[in-house]
């Protein structure tokens, strides 16, 4: 059955139309301003706003956490360090009730390099006891592909097994772990760094860098990456790491909130957001009320200089939250909550809604080459994402939550008021 969603304000990833309504059948919208049919299934959406899905630019998830960012209008996660790998996720694409995902695989980085500093070393992430999965999820297949690395002939070696193995981008670890209070961390050197992007180009695959630096970043940008996952924080933006940047058509993930959190800010004030509180559970509560707390020398009003800076250079700028697992050593983060934390924290340093809604709709779309979502148009996924208010111009009404669709199968919404 066509479902007719009506009297809409419609902001199609780019800006706002003037149609008021979207026709969705099966799991495509069909139409934008066409009239529905008589058999339509009409949703009135009259003083609410129409998004496409949110998509979240880096995270590392699991379908638990699909689940979670799904009921906050999040239905693209990008995983940037995982084993939500092509070949490992059937269950996921095909079940409408967790946001859709794609990975990197594991980064490139040396043995003993970041992210391991940030776990105990009897760490071993993993659901809580008695943690029951959402439908459709289960586990993981063959082991991930490691791609350990202090060589540039390493580094090259293992490429074509990330893309065998189903890699959708490839990341790299650059970080000497300074700002995680780890200095002197194994970290790629520029060779090895330049081959195995140059390699990855060579198959055709997009590169992302893990880099918290402005001496990382520049080794980055000179291997030729495509796009940085994290923003520097450990100095104020300078013009020359600026104009690097722009110069390069590299695309930026600032991950805004993970540098707070690095900093010692918490999720507290997101935290105790009613709309957040009725959808978040006990242990991501918890979560998001802590922080990383690595970093509290850095300065958020310089990363958020940092950031306007950048997107008025033309750098694209997208949203990532850097979410993880539900423990407060990584806390100041949830899934699909922090979306919306950060797109607060993109208005705060100067963007305006609409530019921030773009960072998180179609920019992240069209960078990653999602062609099939990010905007409201004809023939397009029905992801989407129904909000009380008008966002495009009061950025935290994307918390206001009416409905939500994933390929068009309209999502059950605990903790959520359904207001139609």
């Amino acid at each position: 059955m066509t479902t007719a969603i009506i009297n809409a304000r419609i902001f199609d990833g780019t800006a706002v139309l003037d149609e008021t309504t979207v026709l969705l059948d099966d799991d495509r919208i069909i139409a934008v301003g066409s009239e529905p049919s008589v058999d339509a299934e009409i949703v009135d959406a009259r003083g609410a706003t129409l998004l496409p899905g949110l998509i979240d630019a880096h995270v590392h998830t699991n379908a638990a956490n699909l689940a979670l960012a799904l009921r906050f209008g999040v239905t693209t996660e990008l995983e940037m360090q995982g084993t939500n790998t092509r070949h490992n996720r059937a269950h996921i694409s095909e079940n409408d009730t967790v946001a859709d995902v794609r990975s990197s695989g594991f980064g490139i980085t040396p043995p003993g390099g970041h992210p391991s500093e940030l776990f105990p070393e009897d760490f071993r992430p993993g659901p809580p006891p008695g943690a029951t999965p959402p439908r459709g999820a289960r586990p993981a297949g063959p082991p991930p592909v490691m791609p350990f690395s202090t060589t540039p002939e390493q580094a090259v070696a293992f490429i074509p097994q990330l893309v065998e193995t189903g890699s959708d981008y490839i990341k790299f670890m650059v970080d000497d772990g300074s700002v995680e209070g780890h200095r002197g961390l194994p970290m790629l050197d520029q060779e090895t760094l330049d081959a195995g992007v140059a390699e990855a180009k060579r198959y055709g695959m997009l590169t992302v860098a893990h880099a918290l630096t402005i001496d990382a970043t520049r080794m980055a940008i000179e291997a030729g990456i495509d796009g940085l996952a994290h923003l520097f924080m450990d100095r104020p933006h300078t013009d020359e790491i600026i104009a690097l940047i722009a110069g390069s058509g590299a695309f930026v993930v600032p991950c805004v909130v993970l540098n707070a959190s690095m900093m010692g800010i918490t999720g507290g004030e997101l935290a105790d957001d009613p709309r957040v509180a009725s959808r978040l559970p006990d242990d991501w509560m918890t979560t998001l009320r802590s922080s990383f707390d690595r970093y509290p020398q850095g300065s958020l009003t310089d990363v958020l200089a940092s950031v306007k800076a950048l997107y008025d250079a033309g750098v694209d700028i997208l949203v990532g939250t850097d979410a993880s697992v539900a423990l407060p050593f990584l806390g100041g983060l949830a899934h699909g909550a922090s979306v919306h934390h950060e797109l607060q924290y993109l208005v705060r340093a100067g963007f305006t809604p609409v530019e921030a809604l773009r960072a998180a709709t179609s920019t992240p779309a069209r960078r990653f080459g999602l062609d099939d979502r990010g905007r409201i148009a004809p023939g397009l996924r029905a992801d989407l994402l129904l909000v009380d208010g008008d966002p495009t111009a009061t950025i935290s009404d994307t918390l206001n939550t009416r409905a939500v669709w994933r390929r068009g199968t309209r999502v059950v919404l605990d903790g959520v008021t359904d207001q139609r």
